[in-house]
Order: C-alpha cells, then structure tokens, then sequence
C-alpha cells in the first residue's frame, strides 16, 4: 500500500469518527447497521483498513453528514497501476514500438481477463477485491491498443517457461495460450517463443521492454517483483537492446512460436 493511500484512508476513517462521534452515533450501532462487526469498523476508523462505500454511506446517513462521507469514495479509489510503474504506462500509451521480453509471464498486453485476475489476486501483501477488480480492468483496457492503434507494431518474445506455468488452472492456462494463438494473428502483432537451452545467461536475467515515442526517443523498460526502472540513458538502453537482439535471434520465428504453443495448449 503506498502511502498516499495509507494517508487517504486514515483521513476517511478518522472523519467518519469524527462525525460519527458529534452526532452521538455509537460505533456498535454503525457497525451494525452496516453489517459488519465492530472491530471492522474501529479498524476503519483507524485507518488499518480502507472505509468502505457501504460504510462510508450508512454513516453519512446516520450522521446527518450531507454527503460529506459519501464523497470520500472519491480519493479512496485504487491507483490503475502500482506507482513504480505509472511513468511506464504514460509512455506505453503513445509509444509506436513496443518489444517485450518475458521470461516468467505472459506479457500484460496479452493475458486474458482469467490470467490476470489469477495473478493480482495472489499479490502479496494481499489486494482488496476493489483493488484487483480495477487493477484487472485496467488491464485489458491497455489491451485495446492491439486492435486500435494498427500502426503500432507489437513484438513479444516468451521464455518456454512462461507456457508452462500454470496460473489459476489448467483451464485458465490453456485458455491464455489460445488467446495469444488469436492476438498474434494480427499484422502488427508478433510473438515468438524463447525454448529451454536457449541463450541461457541473457534469458534467465530478468525482463525487458522496449519502447519507442513517436519523437522517436527510446526508452526502456525493466521489471522486478518489487520495483521498476525506466532507463532513458542512451548507453544502458542500448545494452537492453542488443541483450534483447540476442533473444530474439534464439527465439523460434512466429510460425514455428505458433505451432509450439499450440502444441502445449492441446497438452494442458
């Protein structure tokens, strides 16, 4: 949870005290009428946990506080993208080149609504079920560029591993590696696969993404479980580049990419 967010919800909470308090509402008869126990809503109230639209609305009711806490929501609604990644998407949303390199997951652009849900819903520290819902939706609202903007050219490189991973299911599995058989049918759209004893050394060190704004400025891009760097400097990008130039002459052609994943979907 960022800070900002940590702030916005012990504002809330201690609003809603703050009201609740003035108008003689006991915090036993909140919670109550809200349905939920009374610790819930004392960790609220504390800024331990994100108030909620219900309780944020019940509260407003029963202390008179005119809409007030109600339009609290507003600044309580989860961030589209963690912060470390923000500039990133800024940049992605007007890029006109855009390579990837995945060693673990299928690339954001690509997961299926199944895949995505499967992965926000297991981050740890754990999301709430608004958060996820968001964060999910947002990502297949990026996903629209695919078809959009068919100038853009898209290419996609996956380590083998990534295949054969299983998020969710089998079935949900399965479902993303047909998926990406549909996108990459597209003619601005290219993946290839990165198969086992390939390139070992450059493969294993992590992800990369490539990008180029139509002031044709290169940048890229490296993700981490816990944090993110965008390099602009032109030295450390073109090492990214060559690193990613020599995955890609490993990588099968799209064709052959094709015919491998569709062989591991009908194994699944």
């Amino acid at each position: 949870m960022s800070s900002e967010a940590n702030l916005a919800w012990r504002y809330c909470g201690s609003q809603i005290k703050l009201w609740r308090t003035e108008a003689g509402v006991d915090r036993e008869i909140l919670a109550k009428e809200a349905g939920y126990g009374c610790e819930y809503v004392k960790s609220m109230e504390n800024g331990r946990r994100k108030p909620t639209l219900r309780l944020l609305q019940i509260a407003d009711q029963m202390c008179n506080a005119g809409g007030k806490l109600s339009a609290a929501q507003e600044f309580l609604k989860p961030e589209p993208h963690p912060q470390r990644s923000q500039e990133y998407m800024a940049l992605e949303k007007d890029a006109i080149a855009i390579s990837s390199y995945q060693p673990l997951l299928v690339p954001g652009l690509l997961q299926t609504a199944e895949y995505a849900h499967a992965l926000i819903s297991e981050s740890y520290p754990p999301l709430d079920d608004e958060t996820v819902a968001e964060r999910v939706a947002w990502r297949l609202k990026r996903q629209e560029a695919l078809t959009t903007r068919t100038g853009v050219m898209f290419s996609f490189i996956v380590y083998e591993a990534v295949l054969r991973s299983e998020a969710g299911s089998p079935e949900v599995m399965q479902k993303q590696l047909l998926h990406l058989l549909a996108v990459g049918e597209a003619r601005n759209v290219q993946i290839q696969v990165l198969r086992y004893g390939q390139a070992y050394g450059v493969a294993l060190n992590g992800p990369i993404t490539l990008l180029e704004t139509a002031d044709h400025e290169h940048y890229a891009y490296v993700e981490g479980p816990e944090t993110s760097t965008l390099y602009a400097d032109a030295d450390k990008v073109s090492q990214l580049n060559r690193a990613h130039d020599m995955i890609r002459m490993h990588a099968l052609n799209p064709k052959s990419s094709a015919e491998f994943i569709r062989e591991v979907a009908q194994q699944l």
